[in-house]
């Protein structure tokens, strides 16, 4: 039984309801496809990360996007 976990982004860029949709699907699809695995017996769980609870070279993801847009 596979197990897929994807983090994102969550508040304002977290992804829909649609999006979340196609990613499970996707993600289903595309170990059926590669590895041949039952989708039936695939579990995909998405996680949504707040941006202030990880980091990229020593500041918060926060940090980064402001000083990218600056």
């Amino acid at each position: 039984m596979p197990y897929v976990n994807v983090k994102v982004t969550g508040g304002s860029e977290a992804p829909s309801v649609e999006q979340k949709q196609q990613i499970i699907e996707g993600v289903t699809e595309l170990l059926a496809r590669v590895l041949n695995k039952n989708p039936d017996t695939t579990v995909v769980i998405i996680d949504e990360i707040d941006m202030d609870n990880y980091g990229l070279g020593g500041k918060t993801i926060t940090e980064v996007r402001k000083l990218a847009k600056s």
